[in-house]
């Protein structure tokens, strides 16, 4: 639910940013797709390392 509220939030204030005809003082997409990726890695850790941990017992 949290994210539905953060991305309507989101939404909402790019909608205002592009009726004032502001420019958004957000990094351009490249860091944005790194960090996903970053957030990806930080969601695949536990998991890889579960895995690791049921493999050597």
């Amino acid at each position: 639910m949290h994210y539905l509220i953060s991305l309507a939030i989101g939404l909402g204030v790019g909608l205002l940013y592009g009726a004032l005809n502001f420019r958004s003082p957000a990094p351009p997409a490249i860091a944005l797709v790194g960090l996903l990726g970053m957030l990806a890695g930080e969601q695949l850790w536990p998991m890889g390392r579960q895995l690791v941990s049921n493999w050597l017992s």
